[in-house]
């Protein structure tokens, strides 16, 4: 349970109809499977005890006795397994008969809850055999026990806060408005269901869908089991679907047919995270029991972690992310260039993957303005070469401003630095900060006053990674009249421009290839032998581990430990220990140091979920201190 990481275990054991012995003799092997697998929470179908294709027999006294000898027998197994286990059987209860789950705990029965929707159409008919809950929570008498009866309750871990389960019984998740809406409103984290859901074709891909949809709306973990093959096939067929579903991503399945044990690490750490973030759930709602249980931590975390979370892993999907992230880059850029009647955007181009990129960009926006602006609308790459510009680069730069039928410019700032650096009385041959800034500020002053000249509106290059870490000079680089790459993170602005390199002409096409293999450089340093020297990454850390750290901190809210734990499993093999924590230090004490340069950026839409910017995403004041999240990373 060590940072909100939650073993969860969905079982479909196999059964045969009424016949309680054999089933319970299979949930028991099942449980210590999972107890095995470090499970805290384990979740069997709907009936299991019993079957739930039983029919009238559960109108017999002697399977709803069999059945409590099998609750007994199940609880009796479970004594010594800490582990919060629900499992689903017909109650009598008031001269009724309830469909019910029992949630156990080592050796004690801590509640019963029964099911508040019984479908009554098609295949179902469960309003003939089952009663309708009560509309209040009651204490009943069960097996010689006092245990809670409702449906409003809540097991909660005496070991970690967050981790909060309520329960619903399968048609409970198919109505417009399920139960667990509450639950989640009350403050469960954790949503099981013990489901008898048939099998049809196309069913599981929308049951899949259904529990994404509503954790995602609920910001939940959805533990779902059905019923197996074990069940009665004379007029249905079930495949025992296990899924394991947080906040709208599917973490584990089983294949259907297959009764075998699903396993997964959630993350209610997170999920709380999310609802923090949100004021949208809901009044909490007042009459909930709570139920505390005790759990045991483990220490083995199996869950995996996107080592590249901004970029999709397939293929076909990486392409159509790369297509939509540049037609909205595109819009956006073009709204603006239309609001303010610019004739031409202007831009820095310096060879490297954000300055071309924003140069992609801008040759898209310029075919959605209106055909009136679009006529005489000039997109104008500026090269400004000074002391470490090599001829790579600058040839690039050029070549790629004149393949996209972009305006070409040239403007040396050698002498106009060096001149501002001897009226400064700045040392000579000292490669200082200074030094460094100097430069940016004068390009951005050159791009400004050409922009002024000509009407048009500067377009910057900075991306997400680099506003990130403060990766640029305030009052340069920092500054521009529309930060097109703004939320875009550097990971995903290669794969952007290897995308337009295969969709483009040849001699586009390979320019840019060159373009991806240049080594990632401010170009502020003298450089030695035409070669460059100032790597960006030999100052901030590799891009993959801080678009890696920078997507877990803000997307998910964890912590500077919780980051060092999920980066070793991710890298395992790529970074050291020793390099995790080295970058992780530099990403925490850049980040906070470099706020202020964030709280004054300029305008850029929103891209992705994760955003920098102070109206649509971070917003904290620049003079905040980020002492807690330093010392956390300084032990790391």
């Amino acid at each position: 349970m060590k940072d909100g990481f939650i073993k969860v275990a969905s079982i479909s054991p196999k059964v045969k109809v009424a016949d309680v012995s054999y089933n319970v003799g299979e949930i028991c092997n099942d449980l210590d499977k999972a107890y095995q697998l470090g499970a805290k929470v384990v979740v069997f179908p709907e009936m299991c005890i019993t079957s739930y294709t039983a029919g009238d027999m559960f109108f017999h006294k002697t399977l709803l006795d069999k059945a409590l000898w099998g609750l007994e027998a199940i609880l009796k197994h479970s004594l010594g397994k800490k582990v919060l286990t629900f499992v689903g059987m017909p109650l009598n209860l008031f001269s009724n008969v309830y469909n019910v789950a029992v949630a156990l705990c080592d050796g004690k029965i801590l509640g019963v809850i029964p099911k508040s929707n019984r479908p009554n159409y098609s295949e179902f008919g469960e309003k003939r055999v089952f009663a309708p809950p009560l509309d209040k929570t009651i204490e009943i008498d069960l097996l010689q026990r006092k245990v809670p009866f409702g449906t409003k309750l809540l097991f909660k871990c005496n070991q970690a806060k967050d981790f909060v389960v309520a329960c619903e019984i399968c048609e409970d998740v198919w109505v417009s408005q399920p139960p667990s809406i509450q639950h989640t409103s009350a403050g469960a984290t954790v949503v099981v269901n013990l489901s008898a859901s048939n099998e049809v074709v196309g069913k599981a891909e929308f049951r899949q869908k259904l529990l994404e949809v509503h954790s995602g709306k609920t910001h939940c973990a959805y533990v779902y089991s059905s019923a197996s093959v074990g069940e009665s096939t004379a007029d249905l067929i079930f495949s025992g679907h296990c899924l394991i579903v947080e906040d709208g991503k599917t973490l584990a399945q089983s294949q259907l047919f297959s009764q075998t044990i699903t396993t997964a690490d959630v993350d209610v750490e997170y999920l709380t995270h999310v609802r923090r973030n949100s004021n949208t759930n809901g009044d909490v709602p007042q009459d909930y029991q709570a139920v505390y249980f005790d759990a045991e931590d483990y220490g083995k975390l199996e869950r995996e972690f996107l080592a590249n979370p901004f970029v999709p892993s397939d293929k076909e999907q990486l392409a159509k992310r790369c297509e939509l992230v540049l037609t909205m880059q595109a819009h956006s850029l073009a709204k603006r260039l239309q609001h303010v009647n610019a004739k031409c955007a202007v831009l820095g181009i310096s060879g490297g993957l954000d300055s071309s990129l924003a140069l992609l960009v801008a040759t898209r926006a310029k075919q959605l303005l209106p055909l009136e602006q679009q006529k005489d609308f000039k997109v104008v790459g500026i090269t400004m070469p000074c002391f470490g510009t090599t001829d790579r680069t600058r040839e690039n730069s050029k070549t790629l401003t004149k393949l996209l039928g972009a305006e070409f410019m040239k403007i040396s700032i050698k002498t106009s630095v060096s001149r501002h650096l001897m009226d400064i009385k700045h040392p000579k041959g000292v490669h200082d900060v200074t030094y460094e800034n100097a430069q940016a500020r004068e390009r951005t002053q050159v791009l400004m006053d050409v922009a002024n000249m000509r009407g048009g509106l500067v377009v910057g290059t900075g991306d997400l990674s680099e506003i990130a870490l403060g990766w640029s000079t305030f009052n340069g680089d920092q500054m521009s009249m529309y930060g097109v790459n703004g939320n875009v993170p550097k990971t995903l602005i290669r794969h952007l421009i290897a995308y337009e390199a295969q969709r483009l002409k040849k001699g586009v096409q390979k320019t840019l290839m060159d373009i991806l293999d240049t080594p990632i450089s401010p170009e502020l340093l003298p450089h030695k032998d035409n070669k460059i020297v100032q790597k960006s990454e030999d100052k901030i850390g590799p891009y993959q581990l801080q678009d890696f750290f920078l997507f877990y901190f803000i997307r998910y809210g964890y912590s500077p430990r919780k980051l060092y734990r999920i980066a070793q499993i991710t890298f395992d093999g790529v970074y050291t220990k020793e390099e995790i924590s080295k970058w992780l230090k530099v990403f925490v004490n850049r980040f906070f140091s470099q706020q202020f340069k964030r709280s004054c950026s300029p305008d850029c839409a929103k891209i992705g979920t994760v955003t920098l910017s102070a109206r649509g995403g971070w917003n904290v004041p620049s003079d905040a201190t980020g002492k807690a999240w330093q010392e956390e990373a300084d032990l790391m």
